[in-house]
């Protein structure tokens, strides 16, 4: 999908997204309104009868019987065959609102896969989730619904004018006043624009609780350790108070001014009674006159309906119609430039030239400042320094979840900006601190990794990374989902098998942000093996704040405020008697500390 293409708006985008069904949705608009056609031949049928009743009442046994149950019929049939054009522009409605729904659902999960890292820091999971679950839906809704109802509204309120001016002109602009007044009643109090302004702060609204939600979601188990409730979680109880009180304020602000409108375009017959009336003195053919009155009166409780379906469609439309603005917010988010002429790395060395780098573009929160070092193909490169020094925004960089702002980052020395992103993701290997598994089984967990690889492959992987004995102990081993009742995976058992990943996609480059994090000293030792074996004739990326995992690597670079402060080995860097040699001394302190008396006590 092009994202730029279309500029539209409004419901005129959404009639652009209903037509990519078009021969679906133009049958269910054109049966829509001829089932609002035949709907109304109950009232013409009904009409003829009260004329035929009206012409003969002196004489009842001069009633055509036989016409007046052709007549029954043709009412009879003609509510019968609305409710199966109705039917049938619902059933085409559907199978294009559903057609457009998953379409639409792809086309957004897709772009946003392909958008960089910093959109998704700048974007919530709860917007982005309502957008999916929340604004497509209403889509398909309103294509599924009110799409053939928004044909049928208009064409209902023309076939009803006719019908009003057809049998007596003055009746039916009598008719007319009430509908007319209602309207301007609503039109002044809430116009469309202040429609819009309501519109936008409700999504808003909803959007911020949504967003608040998924984090009180997340943070549940910190709520409960510090017996919290979601009245202590302030944000999310005062994003629902200012929920609360905007829609009940809006609410009570029109409350008696829809009353108003409800009460007027519901009962015409209030405003039919005395033109009737008035004209009844007048009238040179009283019997057809009154024929007229009673069809009118009649008729008259069957006004509200087309109307009041009108104006909720409406509604329903600007609603649908801000989600869908805010979902082409997202989809004009343009992913970063890919080459016209992708080039193909032959090494997989890895150079920083220069590089420098800001989350919030330019701006004074720099997170890297003129970095340049070389990554040898084959070796272990370790990056150590503090929180927040910029270690972990060097590994993000090297698969391009970002542009740099300045400088260049080279693999083979190929820009990564001109090679093919399917390309760069397939050679580089990520193993991050923040573990995540899909609510699957462990086996396609692992074959994240690799989609094509075999169950042999996935269990070797899973052995290389000490994760196939737990593994094999769960209730169906491999093909136990993750995520289902009384399954539970340490933090150390979810870190190993997101290891197992990586060692199953075996690409050349290989980043480990913090990989060992949460394992156990017994177990370290052996993911330092396995990982040894791994990382073996590949280039190697080493994020570590403990620094004995890293004591072995052929190049260690301390990053600090941005900057590389350090490079060498560790024994160089010890004598060198700088930065890491005094992190060194800390850290083997910390190794021997122990909790006691005088600690507890202090």
């Amino acid at each position: 999908m092009n994202q730029t293409k279309s500029q539209k708006t409004g419901m005129a985008r959404l009639l652009e997204l209903g037509a990519r069904k078009k021969g679906l949705v133009v049958c269910s608009c054109v049966l829509a309104v001829l089932g609002v056609a035949l709907s109304f031949a109950p009232f013409v049928a009904i009409y003829f009868i009260i004329r035929e009743l009206v012409t003969h009442f002196t004489d009842l046994s001069s009633i055509d019987a036989e016409h007046m149950i052709r007549l029954g019929w043709y009412a009879a049939g003609g509510a019968v065959g609305a409710i199966a054009l109705n039917f049938a522009a619902l059933m085409c409605s559907h199978l294009a609102a559903f057609s457009t729904q998953y379409e639409l659902k792809l086309e957004f999960a897709n772009h946003i896969a392909s958008l960089p890292l910093g959109f998704h820091s700048a974007n919530s999971t709860g917007k982005l989730r309502k957008i999916v679950d929340e604004n497509i839906e209403k889509l398909e809704g309103f294509v599924a619904h009110n799409l053939p109802d928004l044909a049928g509204s208009f064409a209902m309120p023309i076939l009803t004018l006719a019908i009003l001016f057809v049998f007596d002109w003055r009746l039916g602009a009598a008719s007319l006043i009430p509908i007319i007044a209602a309207f301007s009643i609503q039109m002044a109090s809430m116009g469309q624009e202040k429609a819009k302004i309501y519109i936008k702060r409700y999504q808003n609204a909803l959007e911020d609780m949504n967003n608040a939600s998924v984090e009180y979601v997340r943070g549940i188990s910190v709520l409960k350790a510090f017996n919290q409730t979601v009245f202590s979680f302030r944000k999310f109880y005062e994003i629902i108070r200012n929920y609360s009180k905007f829609v009940m304020s809006y609410t009570i602000a029109f409350e008696k001014i829809y009353t108003v409108f409800l009460t007027i375009i519901g009962h015409a017959y209030i405003f039919l009674v005395p033109a009737i009336i008035l004209i009844a003195g007048g009238a040179e053919d009283y019997a057809k006159f009154a024929m007229a009155a009673v069809f009118y009166i009649f008729f008259s409780f069957s006004l509200a309906t087309p109307f009041t379906k009108l104006v909720y469609v409406s509604q329903i439309g600007n609603q649908v119609a801000d989600g869908i603005g805010r979902m082409d917010k997202i989809l004009n988010a343009a992913p970063l430039p890919e080459t016209s002429a992708p080039k193909t790395a032959a090494a997989y060395s890895i150079a920083f030239e220069n590089v420098t780098f800001s989350y919030n573009g330019e701006g004074e929160s720099v997170a890297l400042n003129g970095v340049s070092f070389t990554a040898a193909q084959g070796e272990i490169t370790a990056l150590v320094g503090p929180s927040g020094s910029g270690k972990s925004t060097i590994g993000h960089l090297i698969p391009r979840f970002y542009d740099v702002a300045e400088g260049s980052i080279k693999i083979g020395g190929v820009d990564i900006r001109d090679m093919a992103s399917d390309d760069l993701m397939s050679i580089v290997g990520f193993v991050f601190q923040d573990v995540f598994l899909f609510k699957q089984s462990i086996l396609d967990n692992i074959k994240i990794g690799d989609p094509n690889a075999g169950r042999e492959e996935v269990v070797a992987a899973a052995k290389a990374a000490m994760c196939h004995d737990f593994i094999e102990k769960l209730p169906q081993g491999y093909d136990t989902v993750f995520g289902s009742s009384g399954v539970h995976l340490s933090g150390g058992e979810r870190q190993r098998i997101v290891i197992a990943r990586a060692i199953l996609k075996n690409a050349p480059i290989l980043v480990l942000d913090e990989a060992t994090a949460f394992a156990d000293p017994e177990n370290e030792q052996k993911i330092q093996l396995a990982l040894s074996e791994l990382m073996k004739n590949k280039t190697v990326i080493i994020i570590a704040h403990r620094l004995s995992t890293v004591r072995g690597a052929d190049k260690i670079l301390v990053v600090n405020k941005g900057k590389i402060a350090e490079t060498g080995r560790h024994d160089e860097l010890v004598a060198a008697n700088g930065r890491y040699a005094a992190m060194w001394e800390l850290y083997s302190g910390a190794a021997n500390w122990m909790l006691g008396k005088e600690t507890a006590n202090a």
